[in-house]
């Protein structure tokens, strides 16, 4: 009997060989993303009314001339500070000089005529005794008295009027403040007609700031101050009102937190029923040279309200929003992402008071927030939320929780 051998080709062998090899285009889901997480931080905070305003000035004068004539000289220099009282324009005096002198030599005529007449009087009175006049020529010289007494007071009058009028010849600055330019040069008819504007005058300190408040930030506000006086037993009434000062403080463009503080100076006595607001002022020292304020800026405020002990505060760069309104990522237990919607309240350096919505054991996503979907497994690396302060912008990463251990423990 003969054997049969099957002969099989290499190729099949091949074939052979490579279907026992593991596949290694196989499909491996990737690692779940890593992201930084943090638990919100706990603090007391004092809770603000924020509002928006402008600045003006406390006083602000026009400096006009007050006669007419050339002005002679200038003596302010522009932008510079100036105290009431110090001369700035020199008007030519040289006409009110003599209106002057006019009307010393008026006064002069008026008391001779005056004393003439009361010696005729006095003459006339003793003759009068004797039978030796008329009664006629009496009341006559007693007239002419009146007169004379009248001109003496009009000349008087004249030369109070000729001195207030060669007083303002020298123009000097009503107020103390900064002086602008001078708006006329010397050589210039000034006062002819109108009283020629020459310069103005800006009182920098203190300074104003107007704001609005809206009407439920006013009803906030108010029921604030009626517990502050209630708890603080204070007369409102008492010291014109201001027994019971409110504070104030104020950013500008650049300005690190609220360096600028103040008081409340000033509120309408009612809300404007087309706007819904209510205008206020504050009232804020500005003592520094060069001033740190000027009228015309734009300014952030707030109004500090009552303090909130144990508030929650996460990183701002966290929250999200969609059309729910704001949300934060959270790692739960088993390290997925949950989508929390939050209602937020004031930024703290950097970090933002959260009102609803997360509690102290929560796990916040603070970093990597584009790697993370809700529903979704994430590898987290814990940080301190402190870290994300923007006075300290370094995050300083934790070991991430071993295997197995609930992500949102401490």
């Amino acid at each position: 009997m003969k054997r049969i051998i099957h002969v099989i080709p290499p190729l099949m062998l091949a074939l052979l060989a490579a279907c026992k090899q593991p596949d290694n285009n196989a499909y491996a889901p990737p690692p779940p993303p890593v992201v930084t997480v943090a638990q919100p931080t706990e603090q007391t905070v004092t809770e603000y009314l924020e509002f928006t305003g402008t600045t003006e000035a406390y006083e602000k004068v026009d400096v006009r001339a007050r006669v007419s004539g050339f002005l002679e000289a200038v003596k302010a220099k522009p932008g510079t500070t100036v105290q009431a009282g110090d001369l700035l324009f020199v008007i030519d005096p040289a006409q009110y000089q003599a209106e002057l002198n006019a009307a010393n030599a008026d006064l002069s005529g008026a008391e001779a005529q005056l004393r003439q007449a009361g010696i005729e009087l006095n003459r006339v009175e003793r003759l009068a005794k004797k039978k030796a006049v008329t009664d006629v020529e009496v009341v006559k010289w007693r007239v002419e008295k009146s007169v004379a007494e009248a001109g003496v007071a009009r000349s008087k009058a004249k030369i109070e009027q000729a001195e207030l009028n060669l007083g303002y010849t020298q123009v000097t600055a009503p107020i103390a403040g900064r002086v602008g330019r001078n708006l006329v040069d010397a050589g210039n008819l000034v006062g002819e007609g109108e009283a020629t504007l020459l310069a103005n005058i800006t009182r920098y300190d203190p300074i104003y700031v107007y704001f609005n408040l809206n009407e439920r930030d006013l009803l906030r506000a108010m029921e604030v101050y009626r517990d502050r006086l209630a708890t603080e037993n204070v007369d409102p009434a008492r010291d014109g009102g201001q027994a019971l000062q409110i504070p104030l403080e104020f950013a500008l463009a650049g300005d690190e937190g609220y360096p600028h503080k103040g008081i409340l100076d000033y509120a309408d006595s009612a809300v404007n029923s087309n706007t819904g607001t209510i205008q206020m002022r504050g009232v804020v020292g500005n003592a520094e040279d060069p001033p740190k304020l000027i009228p015309g800026l734009f300014a952030h405020g707030r109004m500090p309200l009552r303090q909130r002990k144990n508030a929650l505060l996460v990183s701002e760069r966290a929250i999200g929003a969609d059309q729910g309104g704001r949300y934060l990522l959270i790692a739960n237990a088993d390290n997925t992402v949950e989508k929390r919607h939050i209602t937020q309240g004031q930024l703290i350096d950097g970090l933002r008071v959260i009102e609803d919505g997360v509690t102290a054991a929560d796990w916040i996503v603070v970093k990597g927030i584009q790697k993370a979907r809700p529903g979704a497994k994430v590898q987290p690396e814990r940080a301190d939320m402190n870290s994300l302060r923007r006075s300290a912008p370094k995050i300083q990463h934790q070991a991430a929780p071993p295997a197995g251990e609930p992500s949102q423990q401490r």
